[in-house]
């Protein structure tokens, strides 16, 4: 058997058991003992840790220490975005492992004192195959715990004039983080700006898949669904209650149009109820003249799906998670007569400026916003409801998420008179219930808001213990800046790591669905801080199972 060296990264003040119960496992998923280890590497900054200098005694093997330069020179197979940034290398135990398997680098830390030829210091030498260096392989990628990675490598001989071997891992099943056979997960590489799609793309993505699909005859907690959890409150659930007296009548929608409009200081001509955000778009696709509509992706499906049942062939800019997700007007079509944009964004949580949106209007062009989650940002900042100079606007909102009304059916649409009357010609008679329309009346109310108002800024107190959750593991990137109810993160493999929390009790909603994500992507949604306690410690669960 060839000679194995051990590759560590661990954070300050990690503990010598925790650092060998994961030496242990790994050694065991390679079907190896302590007996077959030769060294433990690692970057040259944390040699010194108690939990490696430790760890390594326990073994009887040295710690070498290799410098960020060194471990950056090695191509590994799963590099994360967080030790990158930290150390500069994309994995510390990967390239660590391979470069001590390999020979070169730092003199090893116990045998300091032991004489310059042992310790003389090799350079390098990489390959351009991700996984290896001459002479080495790696045996097990990268395995971790809250505070420890660790991967193994073996020494291979290579004789004079023959290549390097290649990747040899362990079978997919053994992987946390497994990528498509033969392009292994990268950084990416900065754009300057959005891409055009011309496509139609309708094999790519279910549009018509939603969160709820996520959970149905299962009995999983749910963070795949945006729905505001212990909603509708009991005062809400009483009018909606009450209401059911007056079933016999036909709906009058006037009280709750009123109620819209004054919430938003416009007249009621600029208001049309919908059953819920999703009629509208419905709507829009019929009754609109369009010709040439884009969409803005990442974002809710259905406005494309709408368009598209109606004949329309659609564009879509793709916004890059290189620029965080964020809009460059100038990625529009000019001649685009239909622009659909969400802000807050789902699946990607990302705000974008008022400004920026607003920028998109043109004569001619229908400008719809989408701000069914813009009740959870606290003050609704950036929200351009209520606006009356931005020509050919048409602003969505919902009670869905915040009042938890999904089964009652309840949005509306804020838009110049004109397209009010067009809109609401393609509307069968009595569109709305009438325990819809109290509904919406009685959340337009000052207790209402104020309730709202409160639940924005307790949300962002939960996203934030959340991110700084995620941000405990070097596989998950989340998008920066995140303002919804909600949050986008990249996990190499989350399909399976996504089936695997389901295994766990929990249900996240699957990102390849959004028209410019992958199978890489999960949306998880802000809960209290007990459920997100638990999903954290599955999610590390999932993470570390072998299939």
């Amino acid at each position: 058997m060839p000679s194995a060296h051990l590759g560590v990264g661990a954070r300050p003040g990690t503990p010598v058991d925790e650092v060998l119960a994961l030496v242990g496992e790994v050694l065991g998923e390679a079907g190896l003992t302590r007996a077959d280890v030769r060294s433990l590497a690692t970057l040259d900054a944390r040699a010194a840790e108690p939990g490696v200098v430790g760890a390594a005694a326990e073994l009887g093997v040295p710690v070498r220490g290799f410098t960020a330069e060194e471990l950056a020179a090695v191509s590994v197979p799963h590099p994360s975005a967080l030790p990158l940034a930290a150390t500069g290398t994309a994995s510390v135990a990967e390239a660590a492992a391979l470069l001590a398997a390999e020979g070169g680098g730092a003199r090893a830390r116990t045998d300091a004192g032991d004489g310059a030829g042992e310790g003389a210091r090799t350079p390098a030498r990489t390959e351009a195959r991700t996984g290896s260096v001459a002479g080495a392989v790696l045996l097990v990628p990268k395995r971790k715990t809250r505070r420890v990675t660790c991967a193994l490598a073996a020494s291979v001989p290579v004789r004079p004039n023959e290549d390097a071997p290649g990747v040899r891992l362990l079978p997919r099943t053994h992987g946390y983080i497994a990528g498509e056979p033969g392009s292994p997960p990268t950084i990416p590489t900065p754009h300057a700006t959005a891409a055009m799609d011309m496509h139609t793309h309708t094999d790519a993505h279910d549009l018509r898949h939603h969160g709820d699909a996520e959970v149905r005859d299962e009995k999983l907690i749910d963070l795949a669904v945006n729905v505001r959890t212990n909603t509708p409150p009991d005062w809400l659930r009483e009018r909606i209650a009450d209401s059911l007296t007056g079933l016999a009548a036909y709906p009058d929608e006037r009280a709750a149009r009123a109620a819209v409009a004054e919430r938003h200081d416009l007249p009621s001509n600029r208001v049309l109820l919908t059953a819920g955000a999703a009629e509208a778009f419905v709507l829009l696709a019929r009754a609109l003249p369009v010709r040439r509509p884009v969409v803005v992706h990442p974002q809710f499906t259905e406005p494309e799906a709408a368009l598209r049942d109606v004949g329309h062939e659609v564009r879509r800019v793709l916004l890059r998670e290189e620029d965080g997700f964020r809009l460059d007007p100038a990625a529009v079509p000019e001649d685009a007569d239909l622009v659909v944009i969400g802000n807050p964004t789902n699946p990607t949580s990302v705000l974008h400026p008022a400004a920026s949106i607003a920028a998109l209007a043109r004569p001619g062009r229908t400008l719809v916003v989408d701000e069914a989650f813009m009740d959870a940002v606290p003050g609704e900042r950036e929200s351009l409801a209520g606006r009356t100079d931005v020509p050919g606007l048409v602003v969505l909102r919902s009670l869905t998420k915040t009042w938890g009304l999904a089964g009652l059916r309840i949005g509306y649409a804020l838009a110049e008179p004109e397209t009010v009357v067009a809109l609401a010609g393609a509307q069968p008679l009595w569109p709305v219930s009438t325990p819809a329309l109290v509904a919406a009346e009685a959340c337009m109310s000052r207790a209402a808001l104020a309730e709202a108002e409160h639940a924005a800024h307790r949300i962002g107190v939960e996203r934030a213990h959340l991110l700084a959750g995620l941000a405990e593991f070097d596989e998950v990137r989340t998008v920066e800046g995140s303002e919804g109810p909600f949050v986008l993160l990249r996990i190499d493999g989350a399909d399976t790591v996504r089936e695997r929390l389901r295994s766990l009790g929990f249900a996240a909603r699957r990102g390849d669905t959004f028209p410019g994500l992958d199978r890489n992507w999960l949306r998880i949604a802000v809960r209290d801080r007990v459920t997100t306690n638990r999903f954290l410690q599955a999610l590390d669960q999932a993470l570390l199972m072998g299939g």
